[in-house]
């Protein structure tokens, strides 16, 4: 246990400050370290992604109030927008933690691969969300909205990476997408980290310290240092080639999804 809260400081340090240069989410960072680490420390094979994925997404309702708050005081959050986005995203979290756990380990752990090698393509091709010319009604708007949320919940990410790219499609400056993005992650993260708790709490071999599917003493370890690195990360951003440092970053995901492959 100590050994895995220590290295989990260490990756909730690195993932906040990936979060925060990059504007991504941790969780494409955390879920496979987090696989990593539950697999050396023994924990049963059948756990090990379902647990990394709900202990990812317990700690981004942390990061995303920070973040929140933060576009908030830049006055980039448009509310109407996350009131029209809500309920469809807490349905589909709802739903994607439900899929999880009827999963096994080894197909959650294939669609992470996936999405880990899509999100690092696209980085390291530099695509950017082309805008539309139209504006999503509101069956659109539940329709995408709930699958945000479930493919979020699924993988244990706070769903930027797909919220951006709709928002900015029907017209939405890139700055107010990203603060958008940010605050619809909290719903994803509080209703999904619920869902994988009750799930969770009566299965087999789960390990010491567990909350459900959610390893507290790694949840701990990663929401510490990762509420005041991803503040740096954030200040970086504007001082590096944050676009160069999205094809090395594109690199880290290829990497972390060989991992996966052969761990």
């Amino acid at each position: 246990m100590i050994v895995i809260f220590l290295a989990s400081i260490l990756l909730g340090a690195v993932g906040g400050l990936m979060a925060g240069l990059f504007g991504i989410g941790g969780g494409l960072i955390i879920v496979p370290v987090l696989a990593l680490l539950f697999a050396a420390q023994g924990f049963s094979s059948e756990l090990i992604m379902i647990m990394s994925v709900a202990t990812s997404l317990a700690t981004i309702i942390f990061t995303s109030i920070s973040s929140v708050l933060a576009h908030h005081r830049l006055n980039a959050v448009l509310w109407n927008r996350i009131l029209a986005l809500g309920p469809g995203i807490m349905i589909g979290a709802a739903v994607g933690a439900v899929i999880a756990d009827h999963l096994s380990s080894g197909v959650l752990r294939v669609i992470f691969i996936i999405y880990l090698l899509g999100v690092g393509i696209q980085m390291a091709l530099q695509l950017k969300p082309k805008p539309g010319q139209q504006q999503p009604s509101k069956t659109l708007d539940l329709g995408a909205s709930g699958i945000m949320g479930l493919v979020s919940s699924l993988l244990g990410i706070g769903g930027g990476t797909l919220t951006v790219p709709f928002l900015v499609h029907f017209q939405m400056p890139m700055r107010n997408a990203v603060a958008v993005a940010s605050a619809c992650g909290l719903p994803i993260a509080v209703v999904g980290t619920i869902g994988y708790a009750l799930l969770g709490k009566d299965a087999l071999q789960l390990p010491d310290w567990s909350f459900g599917y959610i390893y507290m003493p790694s949840f701990l370890g990663i929401v510490l240092p990762s509420m005041y690195t991803a503040p740096i990360g954030a200040k970086l951003a504007h001082k590096l080639p944050a676009e160069k440092l999205k094809r090395y970053f594109s690199l880290l995901l290829f990497v972390m999804a060989a991992k996966l492959i052969w761990f």
